[in-house]
């Protein structure tokens, strides 16, 4: 079997999508569409695939039910060239599914069924699996009911003692008081943590990237934290600099997935080696990409297509140092 570089945990859900309707139906309307596609979301599968697409080998651990969904996610994932066999079932719940319906003129709607992913946890992890990687990503942390900070911090604490690059992402649904708490001791154990502004203001009550930023890196600041922050681009701190990035402009379609196909040009350019700057380019552009058709993974880059972008499309960055 070939060696898994990145390992990708965390939530998987199918996704229904409408087509784009002209507005959302009355009380007892009918609309018509002309498709309504079944695809794979979640913060783990969506990760995974694109970085199948960048030409990563990728493997992904999370749960699904045992049912016809569950078997979809797995299927389509197996025909992307990525691992399932460490994908658990539960026995109590469904798969996880979201249906999206989407409008010309007005955001997203989401109706959502968190399913089997609340019955993942800790022991679904095959931990000799992970030890034979170079990344773990987790995403969707703080919405894992299962996975809480303790167990998070034994895979983290595992994984850093064998040299591997641990990567975090949320989810922050809703408010909670103290929520971060919850993050404060696993960031010691993290190399880079990519939250997006939303859940950086919920998590540290700051409206500020730089601020939200420097809250989280008091906590480790030998960790790198990007702040996404949709079409006004992203802001990556280290204990030595601050570079701003402002977002690539593209027609957008459907902005779904656009957050984890950041992730995944990110952890592209942390396993290449290169430098901050040109990783940070590199990932704004697959995010960029995602957004061009419907669906969180069906229009992100190749990896050729993500170059070739990047060389047709001047992003300048500001880099400030930071004493």
């Amino acid at each position: 079997m070939k060696r898994i570089k990145v390992n990708c945990v965390g939530i998987l859900v199918v996704d229904i999508f409408s087509s784009i309707l002209p507005q959302i139906p009355r009380p007892g309307q009918l609309i018509s569409v002309n498709d309504i596609p079944l695809l794979v979301g979640g913060c783990a599968t969506n990760t995974a695939i694109s970085l199948g697409k960048l030409g990563v080998s990728t493997g992904v651990i999370g749960k699904v039910g045992r049912d016809l969904f569950g078997d979809f996610i797995i299927n389509y994932l197996n025909e992307r060239g990525i691992d399932t066999s460490r994908i658990a079932r539960s026995e109590e719940m469904d798969t996880s599914k979201t249906i999206v319906l989407l409008t010309a003129t007005e955001d997203r709607r989401f109706i959502h069924n968190f399913g089997a992913n609340a019955d993942f946890g800790i022991d679904d992890v095959d931990f000799n699996y992970i030890a034979q990687s170079k990344v773990i990503y987790v995403g969707g942390y703080l919405d894992l009911p299962k996975l809480n900070q303790e167990s998070l911090i034994k895979l983290f604490k595992f994984a850093k003692e064998r040299g591997i690059i641990t990567i975090l992402d949320v989810v922050v649904a809703h408010p909670h008081p103290n929520l971060i708490d919850q993050c404060r001791d696993v960031l010691s154990y993290t190399d880079f943590f990519l939250p997006n502004q939303d859940e950086a203001k919920l998590l540290t009550g700051k409206d500020d990237p730089r601020t939200q930023a420097e809250v989280f890196l008091s906590y480790n600041p030998r960790m790198g934290v990007v702040i996404t922050m949709g079409k006004e681009g992203s802001l990556l701190r280290t204990r030595d600099k601050v570079i701003v990035v402002p977002s690539y402009k593209v027609k957008i379609v459907d902005p779904s997935g656009t957050g984890d196909a950041f992730d995944a040009g990110f952890i592209v350019g942390v396993l290449e080696g290169w430098e901050l700057e040109r990783i940070l380019k590199f990932a704004s552009a697959t995010g960029a990409s995602a957004v061009r058709a419907m669906g969180c993974t069906t229009g992100v880059f190749t990896r050729e297509e993500a170059l070739r972008f990047i060389k047709e499309n001047e992003l300048k960055l500001e880099v400030y140092p930071v004493r």
